[in-house]
């Protein structure tokens, strides 16, 4: 069995008392996962196409609304991982923005004269910022259109939408409402119900692309397990993740469950390809691991080839590790690990976040593990939690 397998066949009572009750099953459970997220999406899917209609993405592409996508911490990410996608599918201006941001500067991020639909994601739906940020919203700005999206049925930001024409709540399905303290397969079925999203006219066409996930992330746990539990056996105390477009949500995320999961030990860091050289390539030493996300974008791939080249060039990693779209026979003298999707994947990058973060997913639990520490609940000192508490809303 390989190291993923293992913790998962462990007895319950050792998974309850090493805090490994949650996790592993939240991360190996993820392909199946995003069907019947498909699924959900697919029954609401005339009620949703309706809402987004009536919030204006049926009418002529220079009279939709502006589209922000809203979160904090990882469900930030899920808004960074669609933005492109949904203004390529949309054709309007959709924006990944921090729930935090816009409630401490609502009114700069809005323009006079302008329809907006804000789409928040949330996996507990409980975040204090969050609510408080859609409650200022329809007080100030009643004119805005909310699509609210959690992973728990019961939340209090569901219950916002209750009786209200501009707003529309969808709750996932119950088993991605994870239970540990990190964010896994909630993250990815909250990407998965985003690609539906920018799907609604052409569902079918989207399902091909979601066959091609699920199959490439059921061949994928295994050999990303094995590879996380030996790197999470050596010693170094950085982690880098390089991602560039819709990808760098993917590293962006990686970094924060590495950093979670470690309660610090670990410091992480992400980057696109080509800003990584602009100032942060200096924090790059003989302790870093580099985890690189390849894009299958020939013109991307050409420049972090060159970045991978030239850090192999000037020793300033520890380990070099890449996961590529397919097989590429160019990163063997630019990488120690390489991992490569089976069957090779032909969809654009824009669909990958979900399936490519496992490894970030994945090395993080074993570097939690390996520092003793409990996966489910990392935080031996309670600097973080489930959902963030004792945030003060000040009007």
């Amino acid at each position: 069995m390989n190291p993923l397998s293992n913790l998962l066949a462990l007895p319950e009572q050792d998974k309850q008392r090493f805090g490994l009750e949650h996790t592993p099953k939240e991360i190996a459970q993820q392909p199946q996962t995003w069907l019947a997220t498909f699924d959900r999406f697919q029954q609401h899917q005339t009620e949703i196409r309706e809402f987004l209609h009536l919030a204006g993405l049926g009418q002529d592409p220079s009279r939709r609304p502006t589209v922000f996508l809203m979160g904090a911490g990882s469900s930030d990410y899920v808004g960074r991982a669609l933005a492109q996608l949904l203004r390529r599918q949309w054709r309007c201006e959709a924006l990944a923005i921090p729930s935090t941001d816009l409630l401490t500067n609502l009114e700069e991020w809005l323009a006079p004269d302008r329809s907006y639909l804000w789409i928040s994601f949330s996996r507990s739906g409980e975040s204090p910022e969050g609510i408080a940020v859609v409650e200022q919203a329809l007080k100030h700005h009643p004119g805005i259109y909310h699509l609210l999206v959690s992973c728990n049925r019961q939340s209090q930001m569901l219950r916002l939408a209750a009786g209200r024409r501009q707003m529309l709540g969808v709750a996932l399905p119950d088993a991605v409402h994870d239970r540990g303290l990190a964010m896994t397969s909630s993250f990815s079925n909250m990407v998965i119900f985003g690609h539906c999203l920018a799907h609604v006219e052409s569902l079918d066409a989207y399902r091909a692309i979601l066959w091609q996930l699920v199959e490439a992330g059921t061949n994928f746990l295994d050999p990303a397990a094995a590879c996380a539990a030996e790197l999470a056996k050596d010693d170094f105390t950085k982690v880098c993740f390089v991602g560039s477009g819709p990808l760098k949500a993917a590293a962006t995320e990686s970094a924060l469950k590495v950093l979670e999961l470690t309660a610090g030990r670990v410091q992480t860091m992400s980057e696109s390809a080509l800003g990584l050289r602009h100032g942060p390539m200096a924090a790059l030493d003989e302790q870093t691991l580099l985890v690189a996300f390849l894009s299958e974008n020939e013109k991307i791939l050409k420049y972090e080839m060159d970045l991978l080249e030239e850090i192999g060039s000037k020793c300033l990693v520890r380990r070099r590790v890449v996961v590529s779209a397919s097989s590429n026979s160019g990163l063997d003298g630019n990488a120690g690990h390489v991992l490569a999707h089976t069957p090779p994947l032909t969809i654009a990058d824009n669909y990958r976040s979900p399936l490519d973060v496992i490894l970030g997913q994945l090395l993080d639990l074993f570097l939690s593990v390996r520092y003793g520490l409990k996966p489910d609940c990392p935080s031996p000192n309670g600097a973080i939690s489930r959902v963030v508490q004792n945030v003060r809303i000040h009007s």
